[in-house]
């Protein structure tokens, strides 16, 4: 099917732009849609699906708007094309990133992600050593403390709360628990050496 005559194209804008004419929108489609849909699977080498879908998307959005086309600047079919192509062109772009977006977030995770065997022991060896830790004969609080300096508590507020330090200086009270959490961390290099060598 060939394009309209450059007369015909402006005609077919005017009664648009009156927007009282409904045959006028059905005639855009027909005569627009298959001849542009055929040259951009030429030009642009898209699939016919593709460039039909630019092509009523770009109609669509001429019919919303039709005062955004300037007929001195050429003809209503090399404006619906050349906007067609545009989008075409986007979609692309938008598909290559998210294709290289997935790519490179599945080979972070891939690097990241451990074995499942090795989860499992990590998970496991993690529980045992929770459970030693619970029969050791540690005062309640010193466990509470060394609960969360493992779970990566790093407040110094925090800390002295759980040891039940009474109101001080900033200075004294991160000197009083890096003092404690050293000793806590000392004990529990002994403890897992000592374990190591009951299990040898």
């Amino acid at each position: 099917m060939s394009l309209p005559t450059p007369s015909e194209e402006q005609e077919l804008h005017e009664r648009i732009l009156k927007k009282d004419e409904s045959l006028a929108t059905a005639e855009v489609f027909e005569v627009f849609v298959d001849p542009i849909t055929a040259r951009l699977c030429r030009d642009v080498n898209r699939s016919k699906e593709e460039a039909w879908d630019a092509v009523v998307d770009v109609i669509y959005a001429y019919l919303a708007h039709p005062e955004r086309y300037v007929p001195q600047k050429g003809r209503l079919s090399t404006y619906l094309r050349e906007a067609a192509k545009k989008k075409l062109t986007d979609r692309y772009r938008s598909r290559v990133a998210r294709t290289h977006r997935e790519q490179d977030y599945g080979a972070v995770v891939e690097l990241r992600a451990r074995a499942p065997n090795e989860s499992l022991e990590v998970t496991v060896e993690a529980r045992l050593a929770v459970r030693r830790i619970d029969h050791a004969r540690l005062p309640e609080r010193d466990r509470v403390f060394l609960g969360l300096v493992l779970q990566g508590e790093g407040s110094t507020r925090v800390l002295a709360q759980a040891m039940g330090l009474p109101p001080m200086s900033d200075e004294d009270r991160k000197r009083r628990v890096k003092r404690n959490r050293d000793r806590l961390m000392k004990w529990l290099g002994r403890f897992g050496k000592e374990d190591r060598d009951d299990e040898s």
